[in-house]
């Protein structure tokens, strides 16, 4: 009965010290209580944040990127601005007129880094927001290849005719090329030119067109007059997507013959017109060498159009007379970080001369002139031009020309003719994206935890003190 006694006197003890004041299991000791990214399309958009603990709160960082094919994981962060003390609020501005715009539906992110007086820290979980215009109410036609997106009832027709051009493109591009994605390639589409170059900052006034490989995004103003263009279009720019993501490296890129040529093969071929400058080109011993087109195109539209067609003509040659599994470990060796000439070399046993050599025998033009005989030419510059799928030459972003009426005054290939088409009546603006609250996640050790471990400890200890002394009682009975 005496041991029965010290028993519940002990657990009764461990009881009151677990249930008194300032001893309380591990806390947050910081809280997120409100999380927030507003939109203010094209030009910013802003992170906003509130916190509260219980000491006070001396650095909020915040942390943000976009989704897109890297070499490397890139995290950028802002120190943000705020009055310390229990509780803090912080904001910042991303404006992408001074950074450059982000493509229309690209995933951005963000996170909170917390940290308090007593050294807490605590980081809320990953958000997303689509960068895309939310007075627009975009509507979606998407399949396992491809996914269109548009505003507006009048532009129904134009996604439609969109999407079948790109599915076709892209079963060729698997078919001939063996070019792939493991997902949808997301094509917007803006209802005229101009919503087009309203959406970004940065970009040349006659751009119609944008490939964003590294996003798996393109993007295109067409009205419902500029369908056939865009049919065109759309298969060019998907290729340049599809491209992009099969030979991407942080090692080495695509030379421009053959990222230019690939895509002019996904739409189908050149103009009738264009195919009739490559055989004048022929004829006159005109032709550019292949060496010349694997930087950035001449600014000439004559020039720059023949350097399209030369390209798409030597793509095909390669694709037609070697096949689609050697195209494909062209491909691959580019991914691996080769540089075109050993990739040519390992695959067809030849390097960019060599390609030459054999795409002029093929269409019958004269022998290449060699380096003792050529002479000097003017470097090309990195200008755009008016002829159709023109403009720089930047990784990331492939941008096509505009459809141009025949008043032109530059030498233009194409010949649809333009009509902008009415902006569809915008709907109120959408409100901010509210994101539920953060709790910040317990502290593994605190003082407090750290003394009801103890607690519990002596009270085990003091039972089986009990349990001991009470067998050693009954075993020394008579």
């Amino acid at each position: 009965m005496r041991y029965r006694s010290i028993i519940i006197g002990v657990v009764l003890l461990g009881l009151v010290l677990l249930a008194a004041p300032g001893t309380t299991w591990a806390q947050s000791p910081i809280s997120v209580t409100a999380n927030r990214a507003t939109l203010k399309f094209p030009e910013s958009l802003t992170f906003s944040m509130d916190a509260k603990g219980a000491a006070a709160i001396k650095e909020i960082v915040l942390e943000y990127g976009v989704e897109k094919m890297t070499c490397g994981t890139v995290v950028s962060k802002v120190f943000a601005q705020f009055t310390p003390g229990t509780q803090a609020s912080a904001s910042w501005t991303w404006d992408m007129r001074k950074t450059g715009s982000e493509p229309p539906g690209a995933t951005l992110w963000w996170r909170w880094r917390v940290t308090d007086a007593d050294g807490k820290e605590v980081v809320t979980e990953r958000q997303t927001i689509r960068w895309l215009d939310p007075q627009r109410q975009w509507q979606s036609l998407d399949g396992d290849m491809v996914s269109v997106h548009w505003y507006g009832d009048a532009q129904r027709l134009v996604a439609s005719q969109m999407y079948d051009a790109a599915v076709k493109a892209f079963r060729t591009l698997v078919r001939d090329a063996g070019l792939k994605s493991d997902e949808p390639t997301h094509i917007y589409i803006f209802s005229s030119t101009q919503d087009l170059r309203n959406a970004v900052y940065g970009q040349p006034s006659w751009i119609g067109g944008l490939a964003y490989g590294a996003y798996n995004i393109v993007i295109m103003g067409v009205s419902l007059n500029d369908i056939e263009w865009g049919r065109s279009t759309v298969a060019h720019e998907l290729t340049h997507v599809l491209h992009r993501r099969s030979t991407f490296s942080c090692l080495s890129d695509s030379p421009n013959w053959l990222t230019e040529g690939l895509a002019g093969y996904g739409e189908g071929g050149r103009s009738p017109a264009s195919m009739r400058r490559l055989q004048t080109a022929i004829a006159d011993d005109t032709l550019i060498s292949l060496r010349s087109l694997s930087s950035s195109f001449p600014e000439d539209s004559a020039k720059a159009d023949l350097s399209y067609t030369e390209s798409y003509s030597v793509v095909d040659v390669l694709i037609g007379v070697y096949g689609k599994d050697k195209f494909m470990a062209l491909l691959r060796a580019l991914q691996s970080g080769a540089e075109i000439d050993d990739a040519l070399r390992a695959v067809y046993g030849f390097d960019t001369d060599g390609l030459e050599d054999v795409w002029r025998a093929k269409v019958r033009a004269k022998p290449r002139v060699t380096a003792d005989q050529r002479t000097p030419a003017a470097t090309p510059t990195n200008v755009p031009t008016w002829v159709p799928l023109a403009g720089l030459q930047i990784p990331t972003r492939t941008p096509t020309a505009i459809p141009f009426t025949a008043t032109a005054t530059a030498t233009a290939t194409a010949t649809a003719t333009a009509t902008i088409a009415p902006t569809s009546t915008p709907v109120p603006q959408a409100m901010p994206t509210l994101v539920k609250p953060t709790e910040a996640p317990p502290s593994l050790v605190t003082a407090e935890s750290a003394l009801g471990v103890i607690v519990l400890i002596v009270i085990v200890l003091a039972l089986a003190l009990v349990i001991v002394i009470g067998k050693r009682r009954q075993e020394t009975k008579p």
